[in-house]
């Protein structure tokens, strides 16, 4: 499946930023219970490769799992080497993206404006990721869908939870990415299943 397949399947990323791999898989269970669909785990956290290991092994055929805050191609081959399948960046690496479409792999890197955008696009990136969505609104998306490719999928990162994704679905989001909102270090299965559930009931809202 491509981007937009695993997005209309539900059109929320996870982001386990701080999860350990002795947590990772009930934290995956519990979102994969809830109808999510896409997992990344943050090369910053504690060894994400080895947490996106057992999240492949676990739910490699019925999840999209991948690493976020990829900063170098190096970074790619690792998590192609485990088994990931998403490349998300916080900025406009082109290099990155390039490495993650030679593996076959979805890459989904990080943009602020208009240049940085057609920019990633044309290194072959799936979707983008307006971040941090803080600094911008749904104005702002609306303006530059005007300006991208027909389908482009546009995903806002960075302050989203329940109460504000209609602005941004209004505006054209394809999706989002959730951090702390879904998952923050610590979080037991129970409250990432309450938090997910409240997201998703946010996306019918």
């Amino acid at each position: 499946m491509d981007l937009k397949d695993w997005l209309a399947r539900c059109p929320l990323i996870a982001i386990l930023r701080g999860v350990t791999p002795n947590e990772v898989v009930a934290i995956g269970a519990a979102l994969h219970e809830a109808g999510i669909a896409i997992v990344e785990v943050p090369m910053n956290s504690p060894d994400p490769v080895e947490s996106i290991r057992r999240l492949v092994q676990k739910f490699g055929t019925q999840m999209l799992i991948g690493a976020g805050t990829v900063m170098t191609p190096d970074q790619v081959d690792e998590i192609d080497a485990y088994g990931g399948r998403l490349i998300v960046t916080p900025h406009a690496a082109g290099a990155v993206v390039r490495q993650a479409k030679h593996h076959g792999m979805i890459a989904c890197p990080g943009f602020a404006t208009p240049t940085e955008a057609f920019a990633m696009l044309e290194a072959g990136a799936d979707g983008i990721k307006l971040f941090p969505a803080e600094a911008a609104s749904p104005a702002v998306l609306k303006g530059i869908r005007a300006v991208l490719p027909q389908g482009t999928l546009v995903l806002p990162v960075g302050g989203i939870d329940a109460g504000n994704m209609r602005p941004w679905l209004d505006a054209g989001a394809a999706g989002f990415g959730i951090g702390s909102s879904i998952y923050k270090a610590g979080d037991t299965a129970d409250i990432v299943t309450a938090k997910a559930a409240k997201l998703v009931a946010g996306l019918r809202g």
